[in-house]
């Protein structure tokens, strides 16, 4: 192989590799703020809870 051969092969190889790495911080950021949105309503599901803490404590059923 040629240098000006293996030299556009290295430059693609970079640019590729360069381009996987933006892809996976973006789904990093998307993924922090999924978590972030699930520790959220997490949260407010026990501030609901103790406001009222006799919601959803008991289960009546009957057959």
């Amino acid at each position: 192989m040629d240098i000006a051969g293996l030299s556009m092969n290295l430059a693609t190889a970079n640019i590729q590799t360069q381009y996987g790495v933006a892809v996976l911080g973006k789904q990093l950021d998307s993924a922090e703020q999924t978590g972030d949105a699930l520790v959220s309503m997490i949260d407010s599901a026990a501030m609901e809870r103790s406001v009222r803490p006799n919601i959803g404590g008991n289960f009546d059923m009957s057959v």
